[in-house]
């Protein structure tokens, strides 16, 4: 019985309908990440932000982005002019204040191991509102320098729901700082890279585009999830 309510949890936060990103929880997300952490952005990290006229009017794209820190969920949130919704492994959703929490962010839980139907269905859902889906192709968080260890999962979703790529380079959110201007972030926002069949091109041309952004050396050894 308890592994059925934990499969249940896991179903009825996998898979959402585009009224579930209505307007109060665009708000909640609003206020989590362009107030409360937008600040903490420009008074401490003097965040500097180009490219935002590469942001598409429509939601048919994934934002993929390259992956230093913990700040970089929020901070990919903040420069956006859309929600964005991220995946969550589904073992969170387990812990009621993370449930709550993710939740109101617009989070849904997957399964690492496999990408299951109900994702596809959800960011075909997101296309209709106006949300988006972030994803951090190298799944952890590695040193500045090299783009590697980056997975196919994100082109393979891009396929299968017929989305564009928007790439987003990340550059100095792994130094922690604390006080006010002592650190520097810099946001570039690449071109959309067109979906297609060939998900190896999309993965090398998504690698290239954050090398172009950040000046970090692509390593295009694919690897599989």
């Amino acid at each position: 019985m308890p592994h059925e309510t934990k499969k249940n949890h896991s179903n009825n936060h996998s898979l959402r309908e585009p009224q579930f990103y209505n307007k109060w929880r665009r708000i909640f997300l609003f206020l989590v990440t362009h107030v409360f952490y937008m600040i903490r952005f420009k008074l401490v990290y003097r965040l500097e932000v180009y490219g935002r006229e590469n942001i598409p009017q429509t939601s048919d794209f994934i934002i993929a982005a390259n992956h230093l820190s913990t700040l970089d969920p929020p901070l990919v949130c903040a420069v956006m002019n859309k929600g964005v919704a991220y995946m969550a492994k589904k073992e969170l959703f387990e812990n009621p204040f993370m449930r709550w929490w993710l939740n109101w962010l617009g989070a849904f839980a997957v399964d690492r191991e496999k990408l299951g139907v109900s994702t596809i269905k959800t960011v075909k859902a997101l296309k209709e509102t106006n949300w988006v889906l972030g994803i951090f192709p190298q799944g952890t968080r590695q040193e500045p320098g090299e783009i590697s260890n980056v997975t196919k999962g994100f082109a393979s979703l891009a396929k299968s729901t017929k989305c564009g790529i928007l790439p987003i380079g990340i550059i100095g959110t792994q130094e922690v700082k604390r006080w006010p201007f002592t650190g520097k972030i810099i946001v570039k926002i690449g071109e959309v890279i067109p979906y297609s069949n060939n998900v190896e091109d999309m993965v090398d041309k998504w690698g290239y585009a954050i090398q172009n952004l950040t000046g970090f050396k692509y390593n295009n050894t694919h690897e599989h999830i």
